[in-house]
C-alpha cells in the first residue's frame, strides 16, 4: 500500500463547516501549513499568497490549518481568522477549520504528516510546512523559520509540479 492512500481518505472541515475529502486535491502539489494570526511568523501569509499566485495555475494548492496549540496565538473564530487573512494579507488559498496540530486531540492529518516525517515526534510551532506530491507522497517538511518563498521550498514545489 502506498503512503498516499491514507492522505486521500481523510476528511477535513472548511472554515464554513463543509466537510470535504482530501481526495479532492489528488493530482495537485500541496503545501500544508499550520497557521496562527498572532505569531511572529504570521507575516509568512504574505509569502504563502505570493507562491500560491505563482504556482496555482499549474496545479498547486495551499491548505492552511489554523491552530491555537502554540502559545494560544490563534484564539479567533473561523470568521475572524478568515477576515484577518483576507483583510491583512489578501489570502486566496483555502484556510480550514481550526485543528489541533499536536497533543491528545491531534487531527488525523497531522498524525499522518508526523508519522511520515518524524515518527514519535511532533509539530514544534506555528507555520510548519509540508510539501506533498501530486500522488500524495511527502516531498519534504520545513520548520517555521523557513520562509515559504525560500528556494528550498520553491524548488521542491517546482520539482513536484514537473511530475505527472
Amino acid at each position: 500500500m502506498s503512503t498516499n492512500s491514507g492522505l486521500y481518505r481523510m476528511n477535513v472541515t472548511k472554515a464554513n463547516g463543509e466537510e470535504i475529502s482530501l481526495g479532492e486535491y489528488r493530482g495537485n502539489v500541496l503545501l500544508i501549513v499550520n497557521v496562527a494570526s498572532e505569531c511572529g511568523f504570521t507575516p509568512q501569509y504574505e509569502q504563502l499568497q505570493d507562491i500560491y499566485e505563482e504556482y496555482r495555475d499549474r496545479g498547486f494548492e495551499i491548505l492552511a490549518f489554523p491552530s491555537n496549540d502554540f502559545g494560544g496565538q490563534e484564539p479567533g473564530s473561523n470568521e475572524e481568522i478568515a477576515s484577518f487573512c483576507e483583510g491583512e494579507y489578501g489570502v486566496e488559498f483555502e484556510v480550514f477549520d481550526k485543528v489541533h496540530a499536536r497533543g491528545q486531540a491531534q487531527h488525523p492529518l497531522y498524525q499522518w504528516l508526523i508519522d511520515k516525517t518524524n515518527p514519535g515526534g511532533q509539530i514544534d510551532w506555528n507555520f510548519e510546512k509540508f510539501i506533498i506530491s501530486r500522488s500524495g507522497e511527502i516531498l519534504g517538511s520545513f520548520k517555521s523559520s523557513t520562509k515559504p518563498d525560500d528556494p528550498q521550498i520553491t524548488q521542491m514545489i517546482e520539482r513536484g509540479l514537473e511530475q505527472e
